[in-house]
């Protein structure tokens, strides 16, 4: 079966790095794997995904480096499984704000005895034969921390069996903990809870994962030790790619102009 790199990296105490990928673009999400990315997610909460995409995405994402991971829209047994049959190697459960949903979350990705998935991933089965006697130890679920709630019931939610670890949502939880990022108060009670998050996950010896969005954020992160970090997206290179090339090209245009009006 094909192993999930970015989970045995993790489980050896290394970081982990990501892109998100929302376009709903299989051949977008590919380029990422491609690009040397340890994993991409597809983000099936808040990008342009539907099952069929989701399938073609996660194929494509193997034919390069990165292990597929998704995100799932809500914690939903169905809708968890219907992304692992189909090829997920990691799951991103959104919302997670007790034990009690940490549980229902785990209970949808793992098999019995574990858990209560139901088998029949023929979809998943470009990632191996083995996939019956091996997948259960590949797959990676990640609980989000983004809320208050959440933050005080991190190390309950994160010593739940089956649980691998967390990703953090740090927008939603600003909003959550009421505090604004801009100002040193707010930036600084917003990181004392991530960091409670951390100590929550080195207390469980589960794997603390954060969205990053920024090359700068995550080396921020990074330094901190947390290890499961996206650091990027899809429609963000696109934008900021074009934005930078187009903002450098007319300053060199004006500059130029500059330049012939002074010969003149």
């Amino acid at each position: 079966m094909r192993p999930n790199l970015t989970k045995r990296r993790m489980l050896e105490g290394k970081p982990a790095l990501g892109a998100r990928a929302g376009l709903g673009s299989p051949l977008a999400a590919e380029l990422l794997s491609r690009a040397g990315f340890d994993w991409v997610l597809v983000d099936c909460q808040h990008g342009n995904w539907e099952d069929t995409g989701a399938l073609e995405a996660f194929r494509a994402i193997c034919l390069g480096t990165a292990a597929p991971m998704a995100r799932v829209r809500q914690n939903d047994f169905g809708a968890i499984g219907r992304l692992l049959d189909r090829g997920a190697l990691g799951i991103i459960v959104p919302l997670v704000n007790s034990a009690e949903e940490a549980r229902a979350a785990a209970h949808a990705v793992r098999y019995p005895p574990l858990g209560g998935r139901s088998w029949g991933p023929f979809l998943a089965g470009y990632l191996g034969a083995d996939y019956e006697q091996a997948g259960e130890a590949e797959i990676f679920l990640a609980v989000q921390i983004e809320s208050a709630q959440a933050v005080e019931q991190a190390e309950a939610i994160l010593a739940v069996d089956g649980v691998d670890g967390c990703w953090i949502g740090p927008k939603d939880l600003a909003r959550s903990l009421g505090v604004d990022v801009n100002t040193p108060a707010g930036a600084a009670a917003h990181e004392a809870a991530i960091l409670q998050v951390l100590a929550a996950c080195r207390a469980t010896h589960k794997i603390a994962g954060i969205d990053a969005g920024t090359e700068a954020n995550g080396r921020r992160w990074l330094a901190h030790g947390f290890q499961f970090v996206s650091v990027t997206n899809d429609s963000w290179l696109v934008s900021n790619g074009g934005q930078t090339m187009m903002e450098r090209l007319a300053t060199e245009v004006v500059a130029g102009a500059r330049e012939m009006e002074a010969a003149v």
